[in-house]
C-alpha cells in the first residue's frame, strides 16, 4: 500500500460524509456536536488536501459538485467500515464501565426507564446512559443507539431483537369529554367526536381507519408525535384516542371507550447489534431492560389539577 498517498485526515472525510448525509454545513455540526465553522474548516482542507472542489456553496444551500459525486460512495464505503470497526471494538469490551446508549419512544423514556435506570446505577455504577427520547426509529447498526426498545421486531439480520412484553391498546377519553360530547355505542359513532391524533393528522386518520374507526381528517382536532403531550391533552379532556393500557393507567381518571372496541396488540422489542450483544456493560443492560420490563407496573401519577 502506498501510504504516502493517503494525504487526508479521517475527521475531514466524516465533516463531508456527515454534510451530504444531513444536507447541510449547519445540519452536520449538530449531528457531530461541532461549530459550524469547525465542520467547515473541515471541509475545506479535506478539498485543499485532495486538491478538488467538494461542494458548491450559496447563500443558502450547500451543493454537492461532480467531483464531489465521484467520491461520494468511496467515502461511504469508509464510513461504513469506520463503523464496523468502532461496532468489532465495542463488542470485545469486557469492561462494566463506560456508555450504553438506549434509544425509546418519550413515555417510555419518562415513565418506564428510570426505575430501571436506578438499579442500573446499584448493579453497575460505572455505565453512564444516554436516553434517546424519539419515536423515530433510530439506526443501531450505524450506532445511532446501541440498545432501542421498539414496538415492531426488526428485520435486519445484524440485529438481535428479544420479544420482552406485549401490552394492548384501546380507545381513551377523559370523563369530562364523555360528559360534554356523549359517550359513543358503538365505533360508528366516532365519525362524531373529536380525536387526538398520534404524529401526523394523515398517520392518525390511517391508523383509526385501520382498526375500523370512521375517522377523517376533520375529526383530528390535535395531533402530536409525543407520547407524553398525548396523554395530558387527553387528560385535559380535549378528545378520544388510541393509547396503551400501561401508558393510559397512568391517569386513573381516563375512561376506556367502547370497552367493546377489540383490542390491539402492542409487542415490546428488546434490540441491540449481534456484535454489541458480546460487550459486557452492554449486555448487563440489554440483560436489566428484559428483566425489568417484562411486566409493566401501571404506577399513577400524582393528581396535578382537574381534568375538563
Amino acid at each position: 500500500m502506498n501510504w504516502q498517498a493517503v494525504s487526508f485526515d479521517w475527521n475531514q472525510v466524516r465533516a463531508f460524509l456527515a454534510t451530504v448525509e444531513e444536507g447541510s454545513l449547519s445540519a452536520a455540526a449538530r449531528a457531530l456536536g461541532m461549530t459550524q465553522p469547525t465542520l467547515s474548516r473541515q471541509v475545506s482542507a479535506l478539498e485543499a488536501d485532495l486538491g478538488v472542489t467538494l461542494f458548491e456553496r450559496g447563500p443558502r444551500a450547500t451543493r454537492l459538485t461532480e467531483a464531489g459525486a465521484r467520491l461520494l460512495d468511496h467515502v461511504r464505503a469508509m464510513g461504513e467500515a469506520a463503523n464496523r470497526v468502532s461496532l468489532a471494538a465495542s463488542g470485545q469490551s469486557q469492561t462494566i464501565e463506560g456508555r450504553v446508549s438506549i434509544t425509546a419512544t418519550h413515555t417510555f423514556a419518562t415513565y418506564h426507564l428510570p426505575r430501571v435506570l436506578k438499579r442500573l446505577r446499584d448493579i453497575a455504577p460505572g455505565i453512564a446512559v444516554e436516553i434517546v427520547a424519539s419515536n423515530d426509529v433510530r439506526d443501531l447498526a450505524r450506532r445511532e443507539a446501541d440498545i432501542a426498545i421498539r414496538h415492531a421486531r426488526p428485520e435486519q439480520g445484524e440485529l438481535i431483537a428479544k420479544l420482552i412484553s406485549e401490552t394492548t391498546a384501546h380507545l381513551y377519553a377523559a370523563p369530562a369529554y364523555l360528559d360534554r360530547m356523549g359517550r359513543p355505542a358503538s365505533v360508528e359513532d366516532l365519525a362524531n367526536h373529536d380525536v387526538i391524533g398520534f404524529d401526523t393528522i394523515e398517520q392518525s386518520v390511517e391508523m383509526f381507519q385501520f382498526v375500523g374507526a370512521p375517522v377523517a381528517e376533520h375529526n383530528i382536532k390535535i395531533a402530536t408525535g409525543s407520547g407524553t403531550a398525548l396523554l395530558e391533552l387527553l387528560r385535559l379532556g380535549l378528545g378520544i384516542t388510541i393509547m396503551t393500557r400501561d401508558t393510559a393507567d397512568l391517569v386513573p381518571a381516563l375512561e376506556r371507550v367502547l370497552p367493546s372496541f377489540q383490542p390491539i396488540p402492542v409487542p415490546i422489542w428488546l434490540v441491540t447489534h449481534r456484535e454489541l450483544h458480546t460487550s459486557r456493560r452492554i449486555r448487563v443492560v440489554f440483560d436489566l431492560l428484559a428483566e425489568e420490563l417484562a411486566e409493566l407496573p401501571h404506577p399513577a401519577l400524582p393528581a396535578i389539577g382537574p381534568a375538563g
